[in-house]
């Protein structure tokens, strides 16, 4: 049985180009998603999952965690920032300091931008309250139009983002037959008890909070379509009990590339041996 996923079969143009010269592969874009986590006082451990709706042109149907690409002004050096400072994620995340903080701060602004969850706050000590109201929404059509960078959206709020709310979790690199490809730094943090997420974005048409093993259950019944990056992400955390234990995880951070091959005459996106 072949331990991956088996891929439309236009894809075998595509690996034999690649394999002959007559293709090279797209750059990827640096992005950052993030994993939010609960607990919930039934279930226990919860992730929150998007369905990407199907007029995506990068994996539609897809569940995923929020996150997206960085944004050029990310790297805004007068973002007010409280916590682990870039030069700390570079070494965490092997990035130099402007890209650590270009994707610390894509991190939190997708976040919001798909989820409302806001990992900022008046001071380097606090975190917002809700943000579903009709100001807070103005801000975040601003975020996504990109007529307002989010150094501005923070300092007309007077907010410090919040990089101690984060923990980094993996490192993954579309595959190289993929035409659009991300470099994606994967961050883990614990939703904030004063705010709620969003029901559905521009990007997505269902959000569910499920346990780890759920998830992975269902996208083993095919119930779920996900990305390797996704079931890998899901599959190590449920070895957690609880949000305090995954914050408290040390992770051994490495780059993932997972390869794509013809196996039978079909292709098939393999996962990488020792995360699924």
């Amino acid at each position: 049985m072949v331990n991956g996923l088996k891929l439309p079969g236009e894809f075998r143009e595509r690996i034999a180009e690649l394999a002959d010269g007559r293709a090279q592969p797209a750059v990827p874009r640096n992005a950052a998603t993030v994993v939010l986590l609960r607990d919930h006082p039934d279930a226990g451990l919860q992730v929150f999952l998007l369905r990407r709706v199907a007029s995506m042109a990068f994996a539609p149907g897809a569940y995923v965690f929020p996150g997206g690409s960085v944004d050029r002004r990310d790297g805004d050096t007068a973002i007010a920032w409280a916590g682990p400072s870039p030069a700390w994620w570079g070494e965490a995340f092997s990035a130099d300091e402007t890209l650590a903080r270009e994707l610390v701060c894509a991190a939190v602004r997708e976040t919001f931008e798909e989820s409302l969850v806001l990992l900022a706050g008046p001071t380097g000590e606090s975190v917002v309250g809700d943000t579903r109201g009709d100001d807070w929404e103005t801000g975040r059509q601003a975020l996504l139009d990109r007529s307002l960078s989010f150094a501005e959206f923070l300092d007309r709020r007077g907010l410090v983002l919040r990089s101690d709310l984060l923990r980094p979790w993996s490192h993954w690199i579309t595959p190289l037959v993929e035409p659009k490809r991300y470099d994606t730094r994967f961050f883990v943090a614990a939703m904030p008890e004063s705010q709620r997420a969003r029901d559905v974005s521009t990007e997505a048409d269902q959000v569910a909070w499920l346990r780890p093993r759920d998830a992975v259950e269902a996208a083993r019944r095919g119930e779920m379509f996900m990305l390797p990056p996704t079931l890998a992400t899901l599959t190590d955390l449920t070895a957690y009990e609880d949000v305090a234990s995954v914050l408290a995880a040390e992770r051994e951070i490495k780059p993932w590339l997972p390869e794509v091959r013809i196996i039978d005459d079909e292709p098939y996106l393999l996962y990488p041996e020792g995360t699924v």
